[in-house]
């Protein structure tokens, strides 16, 4: 087992829940509920305002097979509150969590979140690691047939887990729409989010556990976000940090429209696309296009557009390796852009999903030059997770409330403070170094998907391949064949959920190694 980094909570935390609030950044704006987890807190019923429609915690006793072994586990469904330094409470903060009864206090936690920013945990929670899962019936993506299954591959088998809904998501609420906008934002969302984990390690007991944070897209931000508040505000040390197709660096995620370099990152998703299609992905396959990517691609895009027969070749080249149509590439000059959502399939009247461009669905405005339809995917059948997940808590997991679960706030991102900048400036890879650099036994694992067109898995190489020699080894990459939620195509499930597996127990490839290629 690799050595676990030691969490830290201040004398003052343990010795008096009552004054909690003073053992925390006297900055902050918020505090803690006194009451543990999986205790009944005062009902919401007696609250004013929106936070009087949530009922008191639900604790109950499952079992869930895993491997052949029968896992007996406590799964509660409940509310954390956050208070102001005036006392008064900010919001309740709405979490599920599974512990495998009789496990000794070494046994991991790890605290699950979705991205967004404005995305509930339900995602990860019935795509990925939670108990049950949804099954899409055999094509994999009929979310009018969505059934909610036994998990056989739950994470619960090497970590205990806590699934967070920030506030504004899931049932987490601030007690009034003012409130509601001092918790949107990167530094203002770290600091919730890490407060109400030291609640939640305080009350339930977990000091002694290895900490780690799993964040998708904005929430693989988040949580390098979180581990350094968790450090310096809260004396946490958390022990690992796993990111599926993390948003690290803006300016290279958000410049394949304009800029050579994000162009040059993005390539290599388009063309695993397209051997998808084709049913020709290989290794080589892919190898060639990075290395075509990186090299005469995003020499000539940074240069002055090729002209005669130069550019005849550059663009026949890009077009046969992507699938779109030369007349396309040859417009725009070599840059893709947002023109393969309508233009990759248009052949087929069909157009394709940023979040996995192998996934395409009938154009409905195939009249049009333009795309004009919702995603494919972030659209269609995962907002089943949503309904799911809503009656799932309230038959199976006792939590019933008259208030609408919210599995996709589309307006908080347009409210979100980016601090210095825009989301094109934000950065997560500073707090990475840091944090490898001060914590020698942290250790992080980044996958990501191959045909992922919302973050292009090569920008995130790129962020791991230029980390110092001296951190980097304790560093996994792997990348899988599927999307931005790779989680939806089964067999990519299953070796996710294997390579976490072994990363908990400390035998993950690391990026010097090469990471692994699906």
């Amino acid at each position: 087992m690799m050595h676990s980094a030691r969490v830290i909570i201040s004398a003052m935390l343990l010795a008096c829940f009552s004054h909690l609030a003073q053992a925390q950044d006297a900055a902050s704006q918020a505090t803690e509920s006194k009451q543990p987890p999986g205790h009944s807190k005062q009902s919401g019923a007696s609250s004013p305002g929106v936070l009087g429609l949530l009922p008191v915690d639900s604790v109950t006793e499952h079992s869930l097979n895993v491997g052949g072994q029968t896992l007996p586990y406590k799964a509660t469904a409940g509310t954390l509150n956050l208070y102001q330094q005036d006392g008064n409470r900010s919001a309740a903060i709405f979490y599920t969590s599974y512990v495998v009864n009789n496990q000794g206090a070494d046994r991991p936690l790890t605290f699950v979140f979705n991205g967004g920013p404005g995305a509930a945990s339900a995602f990860l929670h019935l795509g990925l690691v939670g108990p049950k899962i949804l099954d899409f019936g055999p094509s994999g993506h009929d979310g009018a047939n969505a059934r909610l299954v036994d998990n056989p591959q739950s994470w619960l088998a090497f970590t205990d887990l806590v699934l967070i809904d920030p506030v504004g998501t899931g049932w987490s609420r601030a007690v009034n729409a003012d409130k509601a906008k001092e918790f949107y934002g990167v530094r203002q969302d770290a600091q919730a989010i890490a407060k109400t984990i030291a609640l939640y390690i305080a009350n339930g007991g977990r000091v002694s556990s290895p900490i780690y944070l799993f964040g998708e897209s904005y929430g693989g931000l988040r949580a390098a976000k979180v581990a350094s508040v968790l450090q310096q505000d809260q004396g946490i040390a958390v022990s690992g940090m796993l990111m599926l197709s993390p948003l690290l660096e803006g300016p290279l995620t958000f410049g394949a429209n304009r800029f050579a370099l994000g162009a040059a990152l993005e390539l290599p998703s388009l063309a695993a696309a397209e051997m998808d299609r084709t049913n020709a992905f290989s290794k080589d396959g892919i190898a060639a296009a990075e290395q075509f990517a990186m090299r005469d691609y995003l020499v000539t895009l940074a240069g002055s557009p090729p002209s005669g027969a130069a550019a005849d070749t550059f663009y026949d080249r890009v077009a046969k390796l992507t699938g779109m149509p030369i007349e396309t590439i040859r417009q725009t000059r070599g840059f893709i852009r947002d023109e393969f959502v309508k233009h990759l399939r248009r052949g087929d009247r069909a157009v394709v999903s940023h979040y996995d461009a192998a996934f395409s669905a009938p154009d409905p405005f195939p009249e049009s030059s333009a795309a004009k339809n919702d995603d494919p995917i972030l659209d269609g059948f995962v907002r089943s997770y949503g309904g799911a997940f809503v009656h799932y808590a309230r038959d199976q997991l006792g939590f019933k409330t008259e208030m609408t679960y919210i599995l996709l706030a589309d307006d908080i991102n347009g409210k979100w403070d980016w601090g210095r900048g825009s989301r094109s400036q934000v950065s997560a890879s500073d707090d990475l170094r840091q944090l490898l650099s001060v914590n020698p036994s942290m250790r992080v694992l980044i996958a990501g998907g191959y045909s992922d067109l919302v973050v292009p898995y090569s920008v995130n190489r790129y962020v791991v391949d230029h980390l110092p020699d001296n951190i980097k080894h304790r560093v996994t990459f792997d990348v899988y064949r599927g999307g931005h939620m790779l989680y939806t195509k089964p067999s990519s499930r299953t070796e996710f959920t294997a390579d976490a597996k072994a990363f908990y127990a400390g035998h993950g490839r690391t990026a010097q190694d090469g990471g692994s290629v699906r």
